[in-house]
């Protein structure tokens, strides 16, 4: 018993360090870092956000490291999560380090860290867990000294869960090779009865459940139900003035979250958009902005999600509905950790079954396009764009295939790409089917939500099997009777109409560069650009798509009988650049006859703008096609790919055409390049945006 005490009174001791002086666990909170630091036990915790969950894990994992364990691993899905995390450690002087996408020129350091035990914490993705070289080299050793293992968000790890993921299930493996003594802790807010049984097995038997309450007092939840749901954007603009402090927007698509964002602009909000597409030190600069007020809202695809935490942020809308109620709740719980009150608003679009039914149809391909790719690998590694020409996936969907085979044991991960195992695979026709019936009963249940009379997060509690989930909130619509006023400014919906209707997509120009590379700061230079449309926009993409596999497509004379011409006379007329550009320049590409197609539409746009054509920018002698997606790796690439020797001589804004616009690296490094070399500043221009 004196033991225990002392160990409490240590536990204390470090939650304050973590959370400040006062701090003190609960009586929950010590229970499970009791149940891992003295009875090494697997634990579930599943409690609503803002409970405490990280200062458990960190304690525990100081507590068992200052008993003589090794280092303790933390598997996180998300970037945000672990940057909160190191920061949050090291108040407490605990030794955290973290191995993610955003800092691979600094693994090396790290893994000899770990390997000479200067690392009290280690937190890593699940996809490092099938790193090749963190595999072979990093993994074995820890996995023989580590001291705790944890899994963050674990609703992941099930087939059932709203965020299932691929690499999640090869922690499975990881603890079947574990010591019995060493504990381990799984947690997560977002766990109905499903997944906790899924999970439960998954971390084997005998593990405890430490389970409660999921109400939330600071929140206020409403739906509203515009008659015309393309007005959304302009309503959005109107009521952030009634709403407290900053927030976050939501949106369902990449597409959808740049968009409002930028209608948001127009209104004259402060803004920014985060998305999957948006580069990891512009993430980081975006959270840092949104936590500092700086920002009135991020407007976000699920890519801001677990982690991120700013305990004072005021409200959470989302434009468009997520396709489960589970998946709401976690994205909710962003807001009002901190504060008594916290607007929660749903704005419901008519566009969001068919975006649930997109997003479900590309979970996983059917068996046919599954054995396609199968029979394409061989025993010599093969990367995935080149893989993209043998089977008809996106680079997306293919990567999530290449997961769950891999995970199937019937492909491998190895340097330079995938192989296949030989091994048999069958197509579990079964589990996929069930998936794909409890992911049904999930958007019956979001539409079921939108239109409830009753208390709504009692609703959202009972949806997550809350045994405590009895009483109405009083503070919902339904259970106040209040609700928000429908009206638009009619002035700000014609401001924000003309701008969503302008001819083309904008291109947001990068900021800062990626660390680890010869490079550092913000970049100059490059400003934001302009594509005719997205490759997957409903409308544009397919003939944008055409035109690009035509690689020998010319303009045709005189130019307002072309096809092409007109819609990028259009883009540049609506293009509210601070200076014109004087001269066009075609960036040249390793393949010659797509350098040909952009030299030829370059000159064509230079004469219909009257402005000089600049002729190419060279790709340097013997330049390879740069495949990596990482942004440093695809950076450090990019760096010397452009013989700048022939950049546009002069003085003036430059247009920069290219074809397609993926990751925005290529336009603003060779931007950048012509800039540094004759200080003119540069506007990309693309046939089509990727996403």
């Amino acid at each position: 018993m004196g033991q225990n005490i002392a160990l409490k009174t240590d536990a204390d001791a470090l939650l304050a360090a973590i959370a400040g002086p006062g701090a003190a666990l609960r009586d929950d909170q010590w229970a499970a870092i009791d149940a891992l630091v003295n009875d090494h036990r697997r634990m579930l915790v599943v409690q609503r956000t803002g409970w405490g969950k990280s200062a458990v894990y960190f304690i525990a994992a100081k507590l068992l490291r200052q008993a003589g364990r090794g280092p303790s691993l933390i598997i996180s899905p998300l970037l945000a999560l672990m940057r909160n995390q190191v920061d949050a450690a090291s108040k407490a002087g605990i030794r955290a380090a973290t191995l993610n996408s955003a800092n691979m020129t600094e693994w090396q350091g790290i893994e000899d860290q770990v390997r000479r035990g200067e690392i009290d914490v280690l937190l890593v993705s699940p996809e490092r867990l099938n790193n090749p070289q963190f595999r072979e080299t990093v993994l074995p050793g820890l996995a023989e000294t580590v001291g705790m293992v944890v899994v963050d968000e674990a609703h992941c790890i099930s087939d059932w869960g709203h965020d299932f993921r691929p690499d999640y299930r090869r922690i499975r493996d990881l603890l079947a090779e574990l010591r019995p003594e060493v504990p381990v802790l799984a947690t997560t807010a977002t766990a109905n009865d499903r997944v906790v049984a899924d999970v439960q097995a998954q971390l084997g038997e005998g593990t405890g459940v430490l389970r409660g309450g999921l109400d939330r007092a600071s929140l206020h939840l409403s739906v509203v139900e515009l008659e015309d749901s393309r007005r959304r954007p302009a309503w959005v603009a109107t009521v952030l003035e009634q709403l407290e402090g900053s927030g976050i927007i939501y949106c369902l698509t990449v597409s959808a979250a740049e968009d409002l964002a930028e209608a948001l602009e127009t209104a004259g909000w402060t803004v920014a958009s985060y998305t999957g597409r948006t580069e990891a030190g512009e993430r980081e600069r975006l959270e840092k902005a949104l936590i500092g007020n700086e920002l009135k809202a991020l407007v976000a695809t699920s890519a801001l999600g677990m982690g991120f935490d700013k305990p004072d942020l005021g409200f959470v809308i989302h434009f468009g509905a997520p396709s489960s109620p589970v998946s709401y709740y976690q994205q909710v719980g962003r807001a009002g950790r901190g504060t008594d009150h916290a607007d929660v608003i749903l704005l419901p679009g008519s566009e969001d079954q068919a975006i649930w039914d997109y997003f479900a149809s590309v979970s996983f391909p059917d068996e046919a396009t599954v054995r396609t790719l199968l029979n394409a690998l061989g025993h010599e590694a093969q990367s995935t764009p080149k893989l993209e020409s043998s089977v008809d996936l996106s680079r997306s969907r293919l990567e999530q295939t290449l997961k769950v085979l891999d995970v199937d044991g019937a492909v491998s991960r190895v340097q330079g790409g995938w192989i296949s195992t030989g091994q048999p695979w069958s197509y579990d026709a079964t589990r996929y089917a069930a998936v794909d019936a409890a992911r049904t009963n999930e958007q019956n249940a979001m539409v079921e939500y939108e239109k409830t009379e009753e208390c709504r997060m009692l609703y959202l509690r009972r949806q997550l099997d809350d045994t405590t989930a009895t009483e109405p909130c009083g503070r919902c619509d339904n259970c106040t009777g209040r609700t928000w006023d429908v009206t638009v400014d009619a002035r700000l919906e014609e401001r924000i109409d003309a701008r969503l209707t302008a001819p083309g997509v904008r291109l947001t120009a990068r900021k800062q560069w990626p660390t680890g590379i010869s490079v550092r700061g913000k970049i100059a230079g490059v400003e934001a650009g302009r594509a005719l449309g997205r490759l997957n926009d409903v409308a544009r993409g397919p003939a944008l798509r055409a035109l690009l596999a035509e690689p020998g497509w010319r303009p045709t004379s005189p130019w307002k009988q072309d096809t092409w011409l007109p819609r990028i006379v259009a883009v540049l007329a609506d293009w509210d650049w601070s200076e014109r550009p004087v001269a066009v320049v075609a960036l040249g590409q390793v393949d010659p006859e797509r350098t040909a197609f952009l030299a030829a539409l370059a000159e064509a746009v230079a004469a219909v703008g009257r402005m000089e054509y600049a002729g190419v920018l060279e790709v340097a002698p013997n330049a390879v096609e740069v495949t990596a997606q990482n942004s440093a790796y695809r950076v450090r690439g990019l760096l010397d790919h452009w013989d700048y020797s022939s950049a546009p001589a002069g003085e003036g804004p430059v247009l920069l055409l290219t074809d397609v616009v993926e990751t925005g690296w290529s336009v603003t490094v060779a931007g950048h390049g012509i800039h540094e070399r004759t200080g003119r500043t540069v506007l990309p221009l693309a046939v089509a945006s990727r996403g």
